[in-house]
Order: C-alpha cells, then sequence, then structure tokens
C-alpha cells in the first residue's frame, strides 16, 4: 500500500469561491479542525495578496503543529519574501511557488518565452530554497502544456531544490487518460522526478476532477490536492473526503491508503460549509444529507435486514452521529462543558460563558437541544467578529396580513454609531425586512441569493439562512441561525454587509 498525501487548499483556492470572505478566526478555526482531520499539508493563503490573508497565515502557521504550513507565491522575490514571513514560525512549512507553461498563459497572461519562463522558474524556485527548505513548483495550467517542455522545466526546478512537484489541470479541461499519461511521460522522461512527490490538482469544469485525480495517483502521483466539500473556483476542485473514503472502501482494487482520520470528515465538512455560506447539496457523495438516507421501501427493506445491502459507507466511518437529545433545561455548566469538549471546541472561560448563556437562552425556546444545535452556537460564538462590526441591529418589526402587503420598521446602528430608523414594505416579510434595512445602508447593495435551511428538525429547530450579495460591487456572502426565521435573515444580511468593511480593514 502507497500512502497518498492530502493537500489541502481549502483556505487558499476554496475561499476563492465567489462570494467567500473568511475573516481571521474563520481561517483558524478552519485550520484547527484540518489538522484534526489528518491533512498532511493545509495551504493557508497567498500573502502577497494582502495584509488579513498574510497575517491569518502567519497565525496558522505559528498555531499549527502536525500538519505541514505552506503559503503560496508567484515566481518572484516578493511573493516568495511574504510567504516566507508568514510560515516562518510554522512547524513544518513549505513554500509553493507557480508559474504558467502553457503557451496561452506564457504569450497571453505572462508575456514571456518558453525560454524566459525556464528561467524564472529555476531562480525562483532556487530563491524559495535559501530560505525554507521544503519548495513546492506548481506548473500552472499544466495539462494544456508541451510535455517536453514542461519535463525540462521540471527537471530543471528539481535541480535547483523543489521538493514537490505539481503538475495542475488548472481549468479543468483534461480527462482522466491524459491526465494520468501526462504524469506517466514525466515518471518516464525527468531522469531526477524520483527525488520528488508528483502532485495532482485538479478542478471540476468537466465534472471530471475525481477521476483525474485517481488517474494522476495510478500514474505516479503520491499528493493529491484538493478542498474539503469540493469548494473552490469555478465548478471547484477535487472532494479530499471523496478521495479519503473512496480508497478505503475500495482498498482491494487500490493499493493506496491517506492519513486522513475518516470519522472527522462530517464534522469538517460541516464547519467549512457553515463558515464559508457554501452549503452541502444534499445529494453531495460521502457528506450531503441524503447520502445515507433511503426513500425507496424496496431499499428501506434491504438496509433493515442488512445494513451492506444498500450501504457501502456507514454514517459512522465519516462520522456521521444521530441526532439524539444531548442536553436539557435543566444541565448545569459542568455537564454543558464536558459536550462541548467531546464536540471538539476549546473555548476560553469568556466564550464559554457566553456560550452556556446562548444554549440556555434555546432550552427556554427549544425542548431538545442537539449536537447540531451546539454546533452551530458553539461555530458562531468561537468565530466571533463581533469586537468589528460595522453595522448592528438593534431593533426590528414586522408587519403582515393577508389583505396588504408586508411593512418593516427597523432600528439600525451605523459605523458612525448613530441610530437610524426606517419603514418599508415589500411582496413578503423577508422583502419588506430587507428593503427596510438597505434604505438604512449608504452602501449599494444588491442581493444575488437567498437560502434558508434549518438545523435539525421539528417546529422548533434552528432557522439558517445563508445569503449572496454585492456590496458596492464586491460579492460578499452572510450567514446567520437563530430560532426565527426573520432575525436569522436579518442578522444574515448585516453579516454580509460587515464582511466588506472587515475586509477593507484588514486589507
Amino acid at each position: 500500500m502507497t500512502q497518498i498525501k492530502i493537500f489541502d487548499t481549502t483556505l487558499r483556492d476554496g475561499e476563492q469561491s465567489p462570494g467567500v470572505n473568511l475573516n481571521q478566526l474563520e481561517k483558524l478555526e478552519i485550520a484547527k479542525q484540518l489538522e484534526r482531520l489528518g491533512v498532511d499539508v493545509m495551504e493557508a493563503g497567498f500573502p502577497a495578496s494582502s495584509q488579513g490573508d498574510f497575517d491569518a497565515v502567519k497565525k496558522i502557521a505559528d498555531t499549527v503543529k502536525n500538519s505541514t504550513v505552506a503559503a503560496l507565491a508567484r515566481a518572484n522575490k516578493h511573493d516568495i519574501d511574504r510567504a516566507y514571513d508568514a510560515i516562518k514560525n510554522a512547524n513544518k512549512k513549505r513554500i509553493h511557488v507557480f508559474i504558467a507553461t502553457s503557451p496561452i498563459h506564457m504569450q497571453d497572461k505572462l508575456k514571456k518565452t518558453p525560454e524566459e519562463v525556464t528561467k524564472t522558474a529555476v531562480e525562483m524556485v532556487s530563491y524559495a530554497k535559501s530560505k525554507c527548505e521544503d519548495v513546492e513548483f506548481s506548473a500552472e495550467d499544466a495539462s494544456r502544456s508541451d510535455l517536453e517542455f514542461m519535463a525540462t522545466v521540471i527537471e530543471k526546478v528539481i535541480e535547483a531544490g523543489a521538493t514537490v512537484v505539481n503538475l495542475p489541470d488548472t481549468v479543468g479541461y483534461t480527462t482522466p487518460k491524459e491526465y494520468g499519461e501526462m504524469f506517466r511521460y514525466m515518471k518516464e522522461n525527468v531522469k531526477n522526478i524520483d527525488q520528488v512527490d508528483l502532485s495532482t490538482h485538479c478542478h471540476d469544469d468537466l465534472g471530471m476532477a475525481m477521476a483525474n485525480s485517481v488517474a494522476g495517483v495510478q500514474n505516479g502521483a503520491t499528493q493529491v490536492e484538493g478542498t474539503i466539500n469540493g469548494i473552490g473556483e469555478r465548478a471547484g476542485n477535487v472532494a479530499l473526503e471523496e478521495l479519503a473514503v473512496a480508497f478505503e472502501i475500495r482498498k482491494d482494487f487500490y493499493p493506496y491508503y491517506t492519513e486522513m482520520t475518516l470519522n472527522e470528515i462530517k464534522r469538517t465538512s460541516d464547519i467549512i460549509s457553515q463558515l464559508t455560506g457554501m452549503a452541502v447539496p444534499g445529494n453531495k457523495a460521502v457528506v450531503g444529507r441524503n447520502a445515507f438516507s433511503h426513500e425507496s421501501g424496496i431499499h428501506q427493506d434491504g438496509v433493515l435486514k442488512n445494513a451492506q445491502t444498500y450501504e457501502i459507507i456507514t454514517p459512522e466511518m465519516v462520522g456521521v452521529q444521530s441526532n439524539n437529545l444531548v442536553l436539557g433545561k435543566h444541565s448545569g455548566r459542568h455537564a454543558f462543558q464536558d459536550k462541548i469538549a467531546q464536540l471538539g471546541f476549546d473555548l476560553s472561560e469568556e466564550k464559554l460563558s457566553e456560550a452556556f448563556l446562548a444554549f440556555k437562552q434555546l432550552t427556554d425556546r427549544k425542548k431538545e437541544v442537539t449536537d447540531d444545535d451546539l454546533f452551530v452556537i458553539l461555530t458562531d460564538i468561537q468565530t466571533d467578529i463581533s469586537h468589528r462590526k460595522q453595522y448592528q441591529l438593534k431593533t426590528f418589526q414586522v408587519h403582515y396580513q393577508t389583505d396588504t402587503s408586508p411593512s418593516a420598521t427597523v432600528e439600525l446602528i451605523t459605523p458612525d454609531n448613530e441610530t437610524v430608523k426606517g419603514n418599508k414594505t415589500g411582496s413578503g416579510s423577508v422583502e419588506a425586512l430587507y428593503n427596510t434595512i438597505e434604505s438604512l445602508i449608504s452602501e449599494n447593495i444588491e442581493l444575488t441569493d437567498f437560502n434558508l435551511s434549518s438545523i435539525g428538525k421539528g417546529k422548533d429547530a434552528l432557522a439558517e439562512v445563508h445569503i449572496s450579495m454585492l456590496v458596492d460591487g464586491e460579492h460578499v456572502n452572510g450567514r446567520s441561525t437563530a430560532q426565527d426565521v426573520l432575525e436569522a435573515a436579518s442578522a444574515a444580511f448585516i453579516n454580509a454587509v460587515n464582511r466588506v468593511f472587515i475586509k477593507k480593514k484588514l486589507n
């Protein structure tokens, strides 16, 4: 069995998904969970892109101990310096240098000749190596590059000190046969290829990221790059949880394994979904809510007789737990503290008190409090950014009756600490509420998506709202949960607007 190293780029490529804007605390929470998941390498960000990204990468590098922390850099000294400065205190660190090698990228984007690209790649890998022992080189748009030229570049960057060579399908263009042949060509034609790990990085534009990644592994790759839930630019990346579970379930066929802790998969998926605002489709492999549901009577009968008739993955393997009552109205602080430790959260005394108060408030309104309820409360508190909020919702009231248009009255505290009040109508209660809030905000707002779901079951389930909007032309997501749908909707709207301010402040 050959170990396949897992390179998680959720915090870099994943965050490039349209509308995803993670703050430093959210990134750190995801990084800590990725470490619990057991990824070999986590790409924490692109430090040269902004001060906020630099600070987040540095904080992650200072915190994470078991996984290698990687920072992305273009092939220039400034980017490499920023990358190294961000990760230099990491227990295990890597600089990830990339430059495009395809004709279309070299000619139209870089405006460089193949010879210039080769010279730059070698010089910058050598420069990164002078700062950091572990250097990864990526030939951007490898799947559309000339194989002979790319082999020449790879041989020279290995001589310059690269320890990992990544051949990405940057635009999701290739097929499994082509991608596998590319890796085989490098194995056969680059004389020093055995000195490095070969890595895949596949995008899902044609729905072939998983198949392409496996093809790469079957032809010599020993590292796979991807994201949790398959998030990322455009159609996203290969979903790492799918790859790890596939190798485990079909180990009779695939002679590969990963070091991922499989029963941390669902929790990792949930955290990333909640913090990015990117909901997991119900039919998503491994982590979708329907992955272990059976509607057909024939399937239900078979599962009751023997789960393996229709379930090849047990829910417990990926960390799916039964949604039973865990705590109630009379539960004390000690029991609550024990429970949050079981859920994997490590809160300061201040945040523990805040979480306990939120839990008690929830038990006043909700008879049964489940793991899912607590997960939402704890994640929100762990990643709280209230001390930097720009707009605050003071009060709101919605008036609705069947024969008139709904109206909403809102009081809002502005960034200048002024209280403003307004009243607007809409075709529905949420629209009336949003029209009113928008009238009180000076920024130009365009709502592009609204998604409402429930946490748990029953009429007292928590409402979770994810929205996408353009704020002064910038695409952001917002999220919130509350017992009341309108409260969750209004808080999600404010959350989205505030993310633009936070991002501008950090940059």
